[in-house]
Order: structure tokens, then C-alpha cells, then sequence
């Protein structure tokens, strides 16, 4: 077990200047990567067989051996790895000599603060614990003798080798397993801001459980690429650990930009390029050893029974079932038919995924591997069987997922699309995101597939599904540099000049829809014009919704909800009808319904603030029964200043989220209690976590608020002192801009800041000092990022100027700065 134990006992005889020696190794200008490791190696060999010739000498103890196994038995010590190691003992000396053996080789490690796997046993005892545990079988794979007796550590790994392979059809199922629940538990490696080099999917934990697969005979993993994956992951743990100091396999986001330098890269995002490149191939390599594991225990599980049922005779050949053309099924995978010719059929790559994905089988990897080195590229632009092959593929759903990752790994994909490698493995930064940009484009078709029947035109909807972040890691609006690569690859795949120009337009406007409806008021006829616009017409708007729903649902689920998708759809229907010929109308002011109007009266009879909360639903989610969408709460309050910013710091202090806001006056009639101007305020809110506090509760803070005997600055102030900082990345700096054009009824202020509680407060009083009302705030937040819009006017309800709408948004903007 490792063990840090304290530093007493036997004291390093001759420790030959091997802590120096370590440390000069570590911090010199020498070459890093393997040839470090294996000094390092050979370094501390050549300490432990001083400490153990020295120890052996003073114990007496003759047919022992000291066995370096793990990582350190496969000669790749990182600066902070653990020592694994085994004393090993034929058993003829006595327990107490044995002992005192261990302790002279323990003790100088736990010494010098080395962390120390360690464990003394016979041949007979290591084969007994290998058999009981397979974590100490897998590290007797990779023993290697350091000091001593050679023969008696090369007489065990024979033993263990032997006993491996007998044991692995039980024991190969067991490890998959291990893999499994762990990929489970840690995420892919591939896809996390913060990944575990070592324990994620497509980690170094893999590619050793790779190395007992082969160890067994049973399968092989595919070798092209693996062993320099592997050393892409080493050589980040070694600058990790020089980096922090620490034995860490975790790649935190503080340490990121320090690890890239140290490996020369430019910044973070290139070194976790590099490593999610690195991380998917051992996860494609772990995924298809895998199979074939499966495959082959099946097969050799079936042939005693298929034997028995033919009496001994010859077995038949493995049924080959045709599913396209130069394509068939054999062995639960997808291959290639006797007569395929890739060598003259461009289109056979994407006629054999599009064949496996609908089957929702595995592309085998020999297929695969023949595809690309003998296929042929496909002329520009496309015939028409291949878009409509790609078409295919994208609209099988989840079984595309691992069928382009099979077409990934071995280069086709970017033979196709170009596009594609400046997309491939890209990081996103914004936490609302779980895949890298790839992945999420892929996710994006997955779930586009299952709204083709909503839209008139499936085919452009999987595409632009496919395409709609291609433009992302470029310089500027992702969204606008997509747009023009996604004309060229949709002209390229083969789309006339119309198709792909409505690509194009999907392509822009992919976030115009969720960020209009969340961020903009849909009674303002500007705002559905404005879309309308954009959009151009029924067609796209069409396509557009559909995509903005499957965009979402790949993003993450913070990204949309029934709430959301109740705006956008209303959205769209307004849009619809402005493009149908029927101009939205300038609204009347809508007259209050029941509850507010009971509210008011209560606010003016008793002179103070009226509450009401309710829990809304949405329509009915994936599971049973209705969505929870959040609480409607509503306020009436005699009208005075300070309102907004008071309810939102009391909102804050109560732990609620704003999802959205609007603020209205109302004339009263003056035999409800004489003047009366009651400012209503309807909010949708949720609970940041526990359940929602009471309405008397939040009355009373909000009493106290407005009467100046609640300071909510300063609690809110005490409240994020108390919290600890979170690590990570810093945060870029806030961004307020006045939307030009958003309405003709009033200016929208446009707020992009960190989320934080109390952010609505602090831009309330900003606003409040400026002197404008606020007549509705849509608050939108996915992740760590706010993106709130006020519609703002003068006190007689006018839109402000242009200079004084600029010196409010600099107003917010400084004060959020500060």
C-alpha cells in the first residue's frame, strides 16, 4: 500500500548523492520526455541496488530480489511519481531478517519524502495475491528486476504471465469492466476543461490496461499512434508536476497556461489540442481492442457448443449479410464485401458509415484502416449518392457518434471536409459546454435527427447541424466566419447555389432565436422585425427553430429548458406571421389581470409592498409529468425610486436566480385610496438550491430594504468575502453596449458579465443613479456568463439619446468594473 510513513528507523548507508543528483536531473537544460524518464529511472536503480546491496550485506539474508513494478517496473518515472516496488524472498530466511531487509530499502525512500507502493512477499505469495486482486496482477506485468536476484524475479513475471493468460478469458471481462466503471466515473478525457490524465477514458490507466490485453494474447490494440498518444500524456504530467510540485494528474485550469509553456506550446488551448488529440486515440485504441475482446470470448464460448451440435464436424463460415453496395455484416461489425473496390468507388467510406450508423453497428477498423489507405478522394464538388450518403449518416442518430469517430480516427473525415481540422479536438472554455467543438457538432445532428420531421428540408437541417460552429477558434464572431466556410463546404459537399446560401443564413443566425427571445422584449414590434429580417423567410425560420433546439440540447442541459423553449417558440410564431404578410401591431399596453390588480389595490390601501409567488410548469419533459420552469413572483408597491435594485438585492440575499424581470406603472382609480400610481413588478425566479423562502420573508426584507434599515451592499459584500474564490480561469472584464435599433419605444441597454449574486442589484443602482426607468430586464444565463438587457426611458417614457444612452451603458459598465 502506498505509505508516507515518518522518517525513522535504518538511515540510508550510502545515500551516493542521489537526492542532489535527482534534482539536477529534474531541473536541467537535458532533453525531457522519455529519455528523462528512463534516467530517472536508471538514477534511482542504481540507488535502491546500493540500498539493498548494503542492506543484504548487514541482514544476512541471501535469495531476495527488489522488483520494480507499475509504471516504475515500465521505466517511466514522472518527477513526482510513487515508487512501486516488491521485495521479493525465496522464504528461506527467517521473518525477522526479512523485515530488517525492508527496513533498510523503506526507510531512506520515506526519507527523502518519496511517496512509497510497496510490499514483501514470496513467488507463491505475489502469484496468490495477483489471483486475488487484479490491480497487483496487472503491475507483476510489468515487473523488472532492480537489485538482487534476477532469476528469482524472472522465474515470477514467467509465472504471472502464464497464470494471465490462462486466467483471461475470466479476467479480461473483469478489467473491461474496471475501465468501464471508472470512464464512467471520471468522464473522457477528450472532452473535460479539467481532465485526469491518468484515470479518465483515454487516459494513461487505459493505455496500460491496453498493454495487459496484449500481454494475453487474446487481442491486440491498434498500434498506429498509441505509443506517441502515450507519451503526449507523460510528457504533460511531467510538466504538471514540475509546474505545481505536486504528484497531480489532474490538468487544472490555473496550471494550464504554466504547463503549455513548459512544453513549448503557445497557450492552453493548443496544449489541451494536443492532449484530447492524444486522449482519442487511446480511447478509440481501448474502444476496438475492446470488441474485439468481446468478439473473440464469444466466438471461442459458441465453437465447444457449435461443435457439439455438429458432432465434431467442421464448423461453418461466419455468416455475411449485404447492407449496401461493397458493404455486409459480419461478426456484429460492418465490413467490407470480398468485391468492394475503394481503390474505384470515392464514395464507399460514406456509403459503409451511412450502412453501419442506420444498422447501429461498429465500423470495423480494418475497413476502416483499407478505406483510407486505398479510397480515393471525392471529386468537387460531390456526386449526389455521397451527400446523400452523408445525409444518411448524420440522420441515424446516437449510432453516428461512434461511426464518424471510427472515419475520425483514421484521417477520412478531414479528407472530405478540410473545414474540419481546424475544429478537430477544440477546446470550448465555456463550462455550459461538455463537448469540445467537434463533438458538439456531431451531438448537434444527433439531435437534429430526431426534429427531421418538423422541417421541409431534413437534409439542410442535418447539415447546418453539422456546420453551425465550424467557424469557431477564428478571429472575430464565430458566427459570421462560420457562415462563409460553411458556403464553401456546403458548395463543395455538392448543394446548388440556393442551398447553400440558406446554409449560410442558418449558419449566422444559429443563436439569433434563443438570444432574442431570452434577451429582448417579443412585444416590441421591433424586435420581430428585426428577426424577420434576418431570417428571410418561412423556409429558414423553419430550419432555424429546429436548430436552435438541437444546438441547445448538444450544448448541455443549462442551455435550454421548457422555459426557453416556450420563448422561442413564441418567437417564432411572431416571426411567421410578419413573414406571412401580417405586420405586427404597436400593442396596447396590456391591462392587468385579476391577481396584479388585487395586489395593487392591497400595495395603495396599506402603503407598502404586496407579494405573490407561484410555481409555474412548463410542457410535459422527457420524464413524467410537466417541466418545473421556476416561480412566477409578483410585486406591487406604491412607485418610488430604488425599487428595482432593492427587489433584486433582496432576491439575491434569499439565494433566488432572475430569469427574467418586467416593471410596469398602473394607474389606480382615485376612489381605490386616492392618487395612485402603483409600480408592478413581475419576475420569474428559482431557487439557486433548497427550497424557495417565503413570501412574508422576503415582504419584510423588502420593506427594510426600501426604508434604508437593510444595507444590501454590504451584506451581499460580506456574503462573497465569506465565500471562498473559485479556481480557474480569469474572467474576462464586463461589456456593456447600447443595442442600436433593438426598439423604437425604448433603448436597450445590453449587459455580457460574469454571473455573480447581486449582479441585477448592482446594475439596478447604476441605472436608479442615472436616472432612467427601467420598464423590463430579460435576464439570460447559461454557465458562468450573464447576458441581461434593460429596456430603459427618460422619466416622460422616452427612449434616450444617443450621447446619454452611451453615458448610462459607461455608467454600468464602471460600476460593475469596480
Amino acid at each position: 500500500m502506498t505509505s508516507t510513513e515518518p522518517t525513522t528507523g535504518p538511515a540510508d548507508p550510502e545515500p551516493g548523492g542521489y537526492p542532489a543528483a535527482r534534482l539536477r536531473l529534474l531541473q536541467g537544460a537535458g532533453p525531457a520526455g522519455p529519455p528523462r524518464r528512463a534516467a530517472l529511472a536508471a538514477l534511482t536503480d542504481d540507488w535502491l541496488t546500493a540500498l539493498f546491496t548494503a542492506a543484504a550485506r548487514h541482514t544476512g539474508v541471501h535469495g531476495a530480489a527488489l522488483v520494480a513494478v507499475g509504471g516504475y517496473g515500465r521505466g517511466e518515472l514522472s518527477p513526482r511519481s510513487d515508487l512501486d516496488l516488491l521485495l521479493l524472498h525465496d522464504g528461506k530466511a527467517g521473518p525477522a531478517a526479512v523485515a530488517a531487509l525492508a527496513d533498510h530499502l523503506w526507510y531512506p525512500v520515506w526519507d527523502l519524502g518519496i511517496a512509497l507502493d510497496h510490499s514483501v512477499r514470496t513467488p507463491a505469495e505475489a502469484r496468490r495475491a495477483a489471483g486475488a486482486d487484479l490491480r497487483v496482477q496487472l503491475g507483476l506485468l510489468d515487473a523488472r528486476p532492480v537489485a538482487g536476484d534476477a532469476a528469482l524475479c524472472a522465474a515470477l513475471r514467467t509465472a504471472v504471465l502464464a497464470d494471465w493468460r490462462a486466467q483471461a478469458p475470466a479476467r479480461l471481462p473483469a478489467l473491461d469492466a474496471l475501465c468501464r466503471e471508472r470512464a464512467a466515473r471520471l468522464g473522457e478525457l477528450r472532452f473535460l476543461l479539467e481532465p485526469d490524465l491518468k484515470e479518465a477514458h483515454g487516459g494513461l490507466r487505459d493505455t496500460t490496461a491496453l498493454r495487459a490485453v496484449a500481454a494475453s494474447w487474446i487481442a491486440d490494440a491498434p498500434r498506429e499512434g498509441l505509443a506517441e498518444a502515450r507519451r503526449v500524456l507523460l510528457d504533460t504530467r511531467d510538466a504538471l508536476h514540475l509546474t505545481t510540485g505536486r504528484a497531480t494528474d489532474r490538468l487544472a485550469l490555473q496550471e494550464q497556461d504554466q504547463v503549455a509553456a513548459a512544453l513549448g506550446l503557445p497557450d492552453a488551448d493548443a496544449l489541451l489540442r494536443r492532449v484530447y488529440g492524444a486522449a482519442r486515440t487511446v480511447a478509440y485504441a481501448a474502444d476496438v481492442t475492446w470488441r474485439e475482446v468481446g468478439r473473440v470470448l464469444r466466438a471461442r464460448s459458441a465453437r465447444p457448443r457449435l461443435r457439439a451440435v455438429l458432432g465434431g464436424g467442421r464448423t461453418t463460415a461466419e455468416p455475411r449479410t449485404p447492407l449496401a453496395e461493397g458493404v455486409v455484416e459480419a461478426g456484429g461489425e460492418v465490413v467490407l464485401a470480398r468485391t468492394a473496390r475503394p481503390e474505384h468507388d470515392p464514395v464507399l467510406p460514406l456509403r459503409a458509415a451511412a450502412a453501419a450508423a442506420r444498422a447501429g453497428l461498429p465500423l470495423s477498423r480494418h475497413a476502416v484502416r483499407r478505406l483510407a489507405a486505398a479510397g480515393r478522394p471525392l471529386p468537387v464538388p460531390w456526386p449526389a449518392e455521397a451527400r446523400e450518403q452523408l445525409v444518411t449518416l448524420l440522420g441515424a442518430g446516437a449510432a453516428t457518434v461512434q461511426v464518424w469517430e471510427a472515419l475520425e480516427a483514421e484521417g477520412l473525415i478531414t479528407r472530405s471536409l478540410p473545414a474540419w481540422e481546424h475544429v478537430h479536438c477544440r477546446p470550448q472554455r465555456n463550462p455550459v459546454h461538455t463537448w469540445t467543438v467537434d463533438r458538439h457538432l456531431v451531438e448537434t445532428a444527433v439531435r437534429a435527427s430526431a426534429l427531421t420531421r418538423r422541417v421541409h428540408r431534413p437534409d439542410l437541417l442535418l447539415i447546418a447541424a453539422l456546420l453551425h460552429d465550424i467557424g469557431k477558434g477564428t478571429p472575430g464572431d464565430h458566427a459570421v466566419t462560420g457562415a462563409a466556410v460553411a458556403r464553401d463546404t456546403a458548395v463543395r459537399i455538392g448543394l446548388d447555389r440556393h442551398d447553400a446560401d440558406l446554409v449560410a443564413t442558418l449558419v449566422r443566425h444559429h443563436l439569433l432565436l434563443v438570444e432574442t427571445a431570452t434577451r429582448r422584449d417579443l412585444d416590441d414590434p421591433a424586435t420581430v422585425r428585426l428577426v424577420a429580417d434576418a431570417v428571410g423567410g418561412v423556409t429558414a425560420l423553419e430550419l432555424l427553430h429546429a436548430l436552435t433546439e438541437a444546438d441547445a440540447l448538444a450544448t448541455g442541459p443549462a442551455a435550454w429548458s421548457a422555459w426557453r423553449a416556450a420563448l422561442v417558440a413564441d418567437l417564432v410564431e411572431r416571426v411567421a406571421a410578419v413573414l406571412a404578410g401580417r405586420a405586427p401591431e404597436e400593442p396596447e399596453p396590456a391591462a392587468p389581470g385579476a391577481e396584479q390588480e388585487r395586489l395593487a389595490v392591497e400595495a395603495l390601501r396599506t402603503g407598502g409592498p404586496v407579494l405573490a409567488l407561484h410555481t409555474r410548469t412548463g410542457p410535459p419533459g422527457p420524464e413524467d409529468g410537466p417541466e418545473p420552469v421556476g416561480v412566477e413572483l409578483h410585486i406591487a408597491l406604491p412607485d418610488r425610486p430604488g425599487v428595482l435594485p432593492a427587489a433584486a438585492g433582496v432576491l439575491a440575499l434569499h439565494r433566488l436566480t432572475v430569469r427574467s424581470a418586467e416593471l410596469r406603472t398602473l394607474e389606480l382609480p382615485g376612489g381605490l385610496g386616492g392618487f395612485g400610481e402603483v409600480l408592478l413588478l413581475g419576475w420569474r425566479v428559482a431557487a439557486e438550491y433548497g427550497p424557495l423562502p417565503r413570501a412574508d420573508r422576503l415582504r419584510a426584507d423588502l420593506v427594510r430594504a426600501l426604508e434604508g434599515t437593510l444595507d444590501i451592499t454590504a451584506r451581499l459584500a460580506e456574503r462573497e468575502a465569506a465565500t471562498r474564490p473559485r479556481r480557474g480561469a480569469q474572467a474576462p472584464p464586463p461589456r456593456v453596449t447600447v443595442a442600436e435599433g433593438g426598439s423604437r419605444r425604448a433603448t436597450v441597454i445590453e449587459v455580457r458579465a460574469q454571473d455573480a449574486p447581486g449582479l441585477l442589484h448592482r446594475i439596478g443602482r447604476a441605472l436608479e443613479g442615472h436616472g432612467v426607468r427601467v420598464r423590463s430586464a430579460h435576464v439570460s444565463t447559461l454557465g458562468a456568463n450573464a447576458v441581461d438587457a434593460f429596456y430603459v426611458t427618460d422619466p416622460d417614457g422616452k427612449p434616450l439619446p444617443g450621447e446619454r444612452a452611451s453615458a448610462v451603458a459607461g455608467t454600468v459598465e464602471a460600476a460593475l468594473r469596480a
